[in-house]
């Protein structure tokens, strides 16, 4: 009963929201695919907010970490719909931002849909997965959550050491969302198709929140 409620609530939200364009959260969208995206998605009229371990480094205007992702400040200045966030990372023992504290409130409180396209294949995925889930969950169970991670035959190519380990991990991440989450897609993606990919994601959200 509760969790027919929470998507008839989801659908609401989101027929009320579409008109004036939708609020999405990319976590990790500091890499390829978030730039693609959120440029995307700006254009269509919607606005993003992209959590990030470090938005003053993420901003820059050249980049000067290979550490950290990077849009730089010309993309940001071409599309001022898209803001950046300082996050946690799930990792408290490793906050590198500058002003993280009250990010769950600042984006994921208003967020109509939450896509998780936070990179690599090691215990921090798991880590900011569940971070997202629980804060979500918290202060705004009706988002649409989405994973995105790339297919099991592409993890092959892109990152072949424990390739194994690293699949089961993404699994993981896709059922702390299905089990947890009632408005939810899990997406596997090629990596070499990016323009295409994100067209792909795009539609995922509009037809979810229509």
């Amino acid at each position: 009963m509760m969790n027919c409620f929470i998507r008839i609530t989801a659908l609401l939200l989101a027929s009320l929201n579409a008109a004036n364009g939708f609020h999405i959260v990319l976590a990790g969208g500091t890499g390829k695919v978030g730039r693609e995206l959120s440029s995307k998605l700006v254009q269509d009229g919607h606005d993003v907010t992209i959590l990030c371990r470090n938005a003053f480094l993420a901003a820059a205007p050249s980049k000067v970490s290979s550490d950290f992702g990077w849009l730089g400040q010309s993309f940001l200045e071409k599309y001022p719909g898209i803001k950046l966030r300082d996050w946690d990372g799930g990792d408290l023992l490793d906050i590198v931002g500058q002003d993280w504290v009250g990010w769950q409130d600042d984006a994921l409180s208003k967020a109509d849909c939450v896509v998780n396209l936070c990179g690599g294949f090691t215990q921090q995925r798991e880590m900011a997965t569940e971070r997202i889930v629980r804060e979500s969950l918290r202060c705004n169970p009706t988002a649409l959550q989405i994973t995105v991670a790339p297919k099991d035959e592409e993890l092959r190519l892109i990152s072949n050491v424990a390739v194994d380990a690293k699949m089961k991990r993404l699994k993981l991440c896709e059922d702390m969302v299905s089990q947890n989450c009632v408005n939810y897609e899990t997406m596997r993606l090629q990596a070499n198709r990016l323009e295409e990919e994100c067209d792909n994601i795009k539609e995922v959200i509009y037809a979810r929140l229509s």
